[in-house]
């Protein structure tokens, strides 16, 4: 997407979550939506190891999202963002040291973290997915929409059209499910057994339950996937040599792809996963986990397909930062 004319602000939105930490810089028009991209990276960085079962964040996983934000801020000063926007999520919300992340990315990027809620979080992956949709109608996707964000530590349900209609976050993540049900005495269990595949699912199932305490999962008209895992499955899907997000953006994956798909991962030896071509190295041992959350979830929603975003919190992040002005 580009912005023109000279209203847009040049941002740098931050999304820091459980697995992963996201740079975008951009130059955003707030009156449009529209923005010209001049940077996107991702570091994994783990920050949320060990917080389901300790309630703090470990010392070497901050340490590694610190290496990723001193790296984040030369990149913003070099570029010249106006406006910077760190969002934090799940991890940092269940942490009780959470004031030690908080400190320490206010001294390498000299702005206070955002740790927002998971409403708030659901309302930015709606606003980064479906803007881009709202103004281009040839893309023949219907609404409501149901955008659906899964996380490493938990997964954001949002249906709307214009505007929200319901969102809700729940406790699902694929960091979350692997550390839970898939790791013993330190080591993962690899592949796992039936047992624990099931209790997996367990956990999926009731969450899903809450979730549709709020949201009507089966009302919306288009399904569409964000974040890590959903982008790598599609990268299987298309049988990508190596990672496209341009081929991964807006790609239509079948139900029946993701169900052949879950199963082959399930299978599949650290060794297996890490031989697929696109398969960024932090997501080998948690993407099975993924993979089981999203069949679940397009069972439970009755859809046939789900449509691929690359644009989710982070481009929402940046869309609210240049709507802010710095404020």
């Amino acid at each position: 997407m580009s912005a023109t004319g000279t209203t847009a602000t040049r941002v740098a939105a931050i999304d820091c979550g459980t697995n992963s930490i996201r740079l975008l810089v951009a130059d955003v028009d707030p009156a449009t939506g529209s923005f010209t991209e001049l940077d996107r990276r991702m570091r994994i960085v783990r920050l949320g190891q060990g917080v389901d079962r300790t309630g703090r964040l470990a010392p070497e996983a901050l340490e590694r999202t610190f290496a990723a934000c001193r790296e984040y801020a030369g990149v913003i000063g070099e570029l010249g963002a106006r406006t910077v926007r760190f969002v934090a999520t799940s991890a940092s919300r269940d942490a009780e040291n959470s004031a030690d992340f908080v400190r320490g990315v206010h001294e390498i990027l000299g702005v206070e973290p955002e740790v927002i809620t998971g409403d708030q979080e659901a309302q930015l992956s709606f606003d980064g997915a479906t803007t881009e949709l709202h103004r281009d109608s040839g893309h023949g996707l219907a609404s409501p929409y149901l955008v659906v964000d899964i996380g490493g530590g938990s997964t954001e349900f949002v249906l709307g059209d214009e505007t929200v209609r319901a969102a809700r976050s729940v406790d699902i993540g694929c960091v979350r499910m692997t550390e839970r049900h898939l790791v013993q005495d330190g080591a993962r269990i690899d592949p796992p057994t039936e047992a624990r595949i099931a209790a997996i699912r367990a956990d999926v199932e009731a969450a899903l339950d809450l979730a549709a305490e709020t949201v009507p999962l089966t009302e919306a008209a288009t399904l569409v996937g964000l974040a890590g895992t959903v982008t790598t499955i599609a990268a299987i899907a298309l049988d990508l040599q190596e990672y496209d997000s341009e081929a991964i953006h807006h790609s239509r994956i079948s139900l029946a792809r993701v169900e052949r798909i879950t199963t082959s991962l399930l299978a599949s030896t650290h060794a297996d996963r890490a031989a697929i071509p696109s398969m960024h190295p932090g997501r080998v041992d948690v993407i099975a986990s993924g993979a089981l959350i999203l069949q679940a979830l397009m069972r439970r929603t009755g859809a046939q397909e789900i449509v691929v975003s690359e644009h989710d919190i982070l481009d929402g992040i940046a869309l609210g930062a240049a709507t802010r002005g710095g404020e």
